[in-house]
């Protein structure tokens, strides 16, 4: 069993001020001993005009975000799960010309970068709130790869944010043996309100694993609000540990013995006929 920490920020535009933030929040979750920390997404890089700019430092000789999470990790014992923020390179290392993948990087506590997913899904829709269109595919290029690692609390599958909506890729993380799933966001308030909480149970009671779900909750700028409302989502479906806005965390044990209970009494896995 090992604890693991939602942590919720409300960044803004000073990426120097993100990174404090996220600085004290990690000490914080390890203070109370957390093994694992889940950033938000966009947790330091959050306005869209920054972020091919960064993506092409971050892949350079000085990454400033990358050399944070790494020295976090050392310093704190702790296990970092990076939210996401921009890359102008492809896993292969291959550069993007035009635009960046929103990347979610995973470093282990001795500062080494063990895993890293490109967010797929991306969210290009309209909403009834001050920002109106969101175009997440004029800025990013979608990742393809499905990924899972191994960490204290059992084999991590990644996830992030939008992604939510789409239970094929949480199916495709059950089926490389995930037995929890990290979900950094920055919802909308609008969509958050209509359907954080139900996709989230759904998705965790689909699979039959935790959630770890950090996310951006509050007023980031003048025009975008986010949900907030980070949580933990047991195997199943029930949210042990939430927050409602603003700064903080969400923290519980991720109790491996709940979830071999779960998989053994509703065998749903083994119950499936459709491909």
């Amino acid at each position: 069993m090992a604890q693991v920490a939602a942590v919720q920020m409300v960044s803004g535009h000073d990426i120097g001020e993100n990174l404090a933030e996220a600085a004290r929040l990690m000490r914080e979750a390890a203070d109370k001993g957390a093994r694992i920390a889940v950033l938000p997404e966009n947790f330091a890089v959050l306005a869209t005009g920054q972020m091919r700019a960064c993506g092409a430092q971050e892949v350079g000789d000085e990454p400033v975000i990358r050399r944070f999470l790494a020295e976090q990790a050392r310093a704190l014992k702790l296990w970092i799960v990076g939210g996401s923020m921009p890359l102008a390179n492809r896993p292969d290392g291959t550069r993007i010309p035009d635009r960046v993948r929103a990347s979610c990087l995973v470093y282990d506590d001795s500062g080494r970068e063990v895993a890293r997913y490109d967010k797929i899904h991306l969210f290009d829709a309209t909403v009834d709130d001050a920002h109106g269109q969101y175009r997440e595919s004029d800025t990013f290029e979608p990742g393809d790869r499905v990924v899972t690692v191994d960490t204290p609390a059992g084999r991590l599958g990644l996830a992030v944010c939008y992604d939510l909506r789409f239970p094929e890729l949480f199916r495709a993380l059950r089926e490389q043996g995930a037995d929890w799933v990290c979900l950094p966001s920055a919802f909308t308030w609008q969509t958050g309100d209509a359907h954080w909480h139900a996709l989230i149970r759904a998705r965790a009671i689909e699979n039959q694993v935790w959630i770890v779900a950090a996310g951006q909750g509050g007023q980031n700028s003048e025009r975008r609000k986010t949900y907030g409302h980070s949580l933990i989502c047991d195997p199943w479906g029930a949210v042990v540990a939430e927050i409602d806005e603003g700064p903080g965390l969400a923290q519980a044990n991720l109790d491996e013995e709940k979830l071999r209970q779960v998989r053994a009494r509703m065998p749903v896995w083994e119950h499936r006929r459709l491909p």
